[in-house]
Parts: C-alpha cells; sequence; structure tokens
C-alpha cells in the first residue's frame, strides 16, 4: 500500500478541526499529520510538516484562509491547498482560488465528496462544484474594487457616517462621498445600504 495522504487542517473551531480529523484518520489511506487554529499557525505547520493536502477555512483570527495560502505558496508554490468553508460568495470564491487553492468545498458537503476532493487535488487536480462554479460565474472582472474602496465599503457595512468614516480612514468627507458614488456604480447598486447586503451576500467583506 502506498504511503497515506499527510493532511494539514487549519481550523479555528476546535470541534469542527477534531471532527474532520477524526473522518480523515478513520480512512486508510489518510493520515492527519498537523491541526492549527488560525493561519499563522497553519503557515508554520505547513512549513514544519509538508503536509500532501492542507484543509484550510478561510475566516480566521489573525492572519485569513486567503493569506495563509499566500504565505504558504509564497515558499511552496505547488502546495496542494482545499477551502473548506462557509463563505460562498463569489468574491471568497475568487480571491481564494486566485491565491492558488486547487479545491473550494463548502462545509454542507458530503464526506464522500470531501474524501474524493482530497485524493483528486492529492494527484494533482483540481475541483470547483457546480454550485460554487455557478457563483464564481456570477462574479464581474470589471466591478473590481480598489483597497481604499473596499475600506470605505467595510466601514459603510458597519453602518457609518460619511463623516464617521471620514475619521476612521483620515480622509475628507468629500473624498467619502467620491468613494461611495464610484462604490454604488461599479456595484450597480441604488443605496448604501443595497451596498451593504450585496457586499456581505458577495464576500466583498465580512462583519469582525
Amino acid at each position: 500500500m502506498d504511503r497515506p495522504i499527510r493532511i494539514l487542517i487549519a481550523e479555528d473551531h476546535e470541534v469542527v478541526r477534531e471532527g474532520l480529523a477524526a473522518i480523515l484518520n478513520m480512512q486508510q489511506d489518510m493520515t492527519v499529520v498537523a491541526h492549527a487554529a488560525n493561519g499563522q499557525e497553519a503557515i508554520q505547520a505547513y512549513k514544519k510538516e509538508r503536509p500532501d493536502v492542507a484543509l484550510l477555512d478561510l475566516l480566521m483570527p489573525g492572519v485569513s484562509g486567503v493569506d495563509a495560502i499566500i504565505g504558504i505558496r509564497k515558499d511552496f508554490p505547488k502546495a496542494h491547498i482545499i477551502v473548506l468553508t462557509t463563505f460562498d460568495g463569489d468574491e471568497d470564491i475568487y480571491r481564494a482560488l486566485r491565491a492558488g487553492a486547487r479545491a473550494y468545498l463548502l462545509k454542507e458537503t458530503s464526506r464522500n465528496d470531501l474524501l474524493e476532493t482530497i485524493r483528486a487535488v492529492h494527484r494533482g487536480e483540481h475541483r470547483i462544484p457546480a454550485d460554487v462554479a455557478a457563483r464564481l460565474a456570477e462574479r464581474l472582472p470589471a466591478s473590481e474594487l480598489t483597497k481604499r474602496e473596499l475600506d470605505v465599503l467595510q466601514q459603510i457595512v458597519k453602518g457609518k457616517s460619511n463623516k464617521e468614516i471620514a475619521d476612521a480612514l483620515g480622509i475628507t468627507e468629500g473624498t467619502v462621498k467620491y468613494y461611495v458614488n464610484i462604490i454604488l456604480s461599479k456595484m450597480g447598486v441604488s443605496d448604501r445600504t443595497e451596498a451593504a447586503t450585496t457586499a456581505l451576500k458577495r464576500g466583498l467583506v465580512h462583519l469582525d
């Protein structure tokens, strides 16, 4: 029998992490070699253990899942990484795949699909379920927001006024109004409330 697939699990919820490990360790061709509770731990664990496949959540404290993917692939560009998350927004999917993830699964996926995806990614394949691919197709590349626009959008989602946004970001109210108009135009929405709900749905920003 070939050597088992060595797996790293990065997930900030201990119960989920331990549950995944139990499922994977039950497989004859898999073994969990490392756990991580955040993105920084994931990067360090990857460097130490050099797993065959890494399972990463997206939203973790400190270093995010996407930043962890970038950090891992900086030193290991051929790393086989699977995102396993609750977030199905087109922007979340886009960022993860752009960072180098080879598969994107939602936590509601079946056990068999998870196991088969791990084996497929280990073989060097990419796996994007049809429903995830459909969400990704909704993304309009031309509507991509700049970092500053995302900063303003994050404040809008928090319910901040133009003055509060200006104070938080160290810019003038006039500049805030300018950015708000650009954001509404790029997102194709009519007001701040619609911008906030659309941003959360698509994964453009997340609530802390």
